[in-house]
């Protein structure tokens, strides 16, 4: 079944909508992550963490210097007393859990949670989770959490950001560690689907209460900023100024922040980094009166994370990160803290942006395509492409996140949609033309010759074929008698009625010669018999005058008669005039014949006469009578013509 052009653009439309949108979830959901990760790794070459926090990391030089893992909790004791005692570090930051006692070593435990009683600066992870209190007292620890929690956090949402979040419980600390602890921050990072971590989470709705991130409560007690506002989309410090604004993304009860990351020598760690070794035998080498392997002013006025990371059980703590498939987890808090103390975060742009990003960026390529020449709309449109792409490098370049591949992808199905549009628009063209010029031409010598378009030129060949002349008996007189317009509405009339019975029985309309009709049969149409074509052609066309004649005369119309001749034989058939103008026609003795035996109609008061030629090939099909021999104008010898009474065996 042929589908007609509006239809197929009709088609294109809806199949281009619906492999958009297919393309666009895709794009979103496993294109745009990479392309995020490859524009943040670029962004970061320039990106260089706060000399002002330090990462005091248990790595593996520390398990082979100070002996095999599990420590004595007392080691973590000797840590947080060198930097509280012997540097003028800020503060500390601590990227650990405890959960379990140390059954080796009870009494390490008890006297490390005794110290940390005394050491105000110190800020401990804690980890929310989907599981249940298991053997614990629920509302013994939630009240001490919130109590460790120094800061306030203003809910200024819309209600449907408020809903708790999904979590059920958090890290069922050892209680005497959860009564000396001072400040509880959570350490929760949020994995995207593929593995990695972009963001984090800065604010949890836990149970009805607001509680922050490690790095926000540290940034609390750096600024002394204790008040914070949490909007829809932004979660600001409420000083005089509201000089912090987190970009937030507010979603199951949690606002997550962006992570900036920053730029890593090594693909561990983006901040600067000493081993827990170090940091101990300093401690040791002092309370000897030895000279400390490390100098207290790489400390002073820092603040300092403490964590682990190590090849060894429970101690290895590697995240995947757009800047690093093996970045320490540690770093990772220390990177949410500098990111709000300098204001630095990626923001979003919204669903509708990258929903109207990509509709423009196609409709730009698609207009570009349907208007240009294809040479210049393909520079423009790689140029589109580059251009934006220098656009994604410029928004990230100033924090902001858009979608870079899919975009891309849009231009170049823009591209494939519009070329697509174009072949069938000029399709939709190239048939209207040829309807148009149907009007004037044969439309089976149009189809010749746009099926041979490239072939076009003058010449032909000669061909055995019929042609059929047909004449309306005194038109002169008829003319003179009526307005010319009445002349013009019976011919058209007539015209309209014969040309289809023509093209029915395999002939070709070869020209109108003012009242006169010439045609072909047997080319370009091939048939068994074209001369039975044109015979069957003129008894139909008799016919019809007929029907005219009886409504002619009822509409008051002068009677018209016709008169009609036929000759088969050899003639030239194809393109003839000059190379900037051809017209396809038959030139030939049989032509000549045809047109001085419809002349003879006027002669013996005839309707219907063929040729001799014409009679061999349809004698089995006609009663006819024999006129007589006759000369034809041009011809040395007579030729025989006859009547057709009345067709048979057709």
């Amino acid at each position: 079944m042929k589908i007609s052009q509006k239809n197929s653009l009709i088609l294109l439309a809806f199949s281009s909508v619906l492999i958009l949108l297919i393309v666009y979830i895709m794009g979103i959901t496993i294109f745009e992550p990479k392309s995020y990760n490859f524009l943040v790794k670029i962004a970061t070459q320039n990106a260089k963490a706060s000399d002002d926090i330090l990462l005091v990391v248990i790595d593996d030089k520390s398990l082979h210097q100070l002996g095999r893992w599990p420590w004595k909790r007392t080691r973590y004791s000797e840590i947080f007393e060198y930097i509280t005692k012997y540097t003028q570090a800020k503060q500390i930051g601590y990227d650990a859990i405890i959960v379990a006692p140390d059954t080796d070593n009870p009494t390490a435990d008890k006297q490390f949670y005794k110290d940390i009683k005394e050491i105000d600066s110190l800020s401990a992870g804690v980890g929310f989770t989907n599981n249940n209190f298991k053997n614990i007292d629920e509302k013994y620890y939630e009240k001490l959490l919130f109590k460790k929690n120094s800061i306030y956090i203003e809910d200024k949402r819309s209600k449907k950001n408020k809903i708790p979040s999904g979590y059920k419980s958090f890290s069922t600390f050892q209680k005497e560690y959860l009564n000396n602890i001072k400040n509880l921050g959570a350490v929760n990072t949020s994995m995207d689907n593929d593995g990695y971590i972009r963001k984090i989470e800065q604010v949890i709705n836990y149970k009805g209460r607001l509680y922050p991130s490690l790095g926000l409560l540290m940034y609390s007690k750096h600024t002394g900023i204790k008040h914070f506002v949490l909007t829809d989309k932004y979660l600001l410090a409420k000083n005089n100024d509201y000089s912090l604004r987190i970009p937030v993304t507010n979603e199951s009860g949690i606002a997550y922040s962006n992570i900036y990351f920053y730029k890593t020598d090594d693909n561990l760690y983006s901040h600067q980094k000493i081993s827990a070794s170090d940091v101990i035998k300093s401690l040791e080498a002092i309370k000897k009166g030895e000279k400390p392997i490390l100098n207290s002013e790489l400390f002073k006025d820092k603040i300092v994370f403490v964590g682990a990371n190590a090849n060894a059980q429970a101690l290895l703590d590697v995240k995947r990160t757009p800047v690093s498939d093996t970045f320490s987890g540690v770093d990772i808090q220390a990177t949410n803290l500098d990111n709000i103390i300098n204001n630095e975060f990626y923001r979003n742009t919204s669903q509708l942006y990258n929903i109207l990003n990509v509709v423009l960026v196609f409709i730009i390529a698609f207009v570009l395509v349907c208007t240009l020449p294809i040479p210049i709309a393909i520079l423009s449109c790689a140029c589109l492409m580059f251009m934006y792409l220098i656009f994604a490098f410029f928004m990230f370049s100033n924090k902001i996140a858009i979608n870079l591949i899919l975009p891309e992808i849009f231009i170049l199905f823009a591209i494939g949609c519009a070329y697509l549009y174009r072949y069938l628009l000029e399709g939709r063209k190239k048939e209207k033309i040829q309807s148009a010029m149907g009007k004037y031409l044969s439309k089976d010598v149009m189809k010749s010759v746009v099926d041979n378009i490239d072939s076009v030129k003058l010449g032909g060949k000669r061909a055995n074929v019929t042609v059929l002349f047909a004449d309306i008996r005194g038109f002169t007189s008829i003319s003179e008698k009526i307005s010319a317009e009445e002349v013009t509405r019976i011919l058209n009339e007539y015209f309209t009625a014969i040309v289809p019975i023509i093209e029915k029985n395999n002939g070709i309309l070869n020209k109108f010669m003012g009242d006169a009709v010439l045609a072909v049969f047997g080319e370009p149409i091939k048939s068994n018999n074209h001369a039975l074509d044109a015979i069957i052609c003129a008894d139909c066309m008799l016919k019809k005058v007929r029907q005219l004649q009886e409504k002619w005369l009822e509409e008051g119309k002068p009677k018209i008669e016709i008169g009609v001749g036929i000759s088969t034989g050899e003639a030239f058939v194809g393109n003839i005039g000059s190379e900037e103008r051809l017209e396809y026609t038959v030139i030939g003795d049989t032509v000549n014949t045809a047109s001085r035996i419809e002349n003879y109609n006027k002669v013996y008061r005839t309707k219907f006469l063929i040729s001799q030629e014409t009679f061999e090939q349809v004698q089995k099909h006609v009663d006819v009578i024999k006129i007589r021999e006759v000369t034809i104008r041009g011809k040395a010898k007579k030729i025989n013509i006859y009547e057709v009474l009345r067709l048979i065996n057709v």
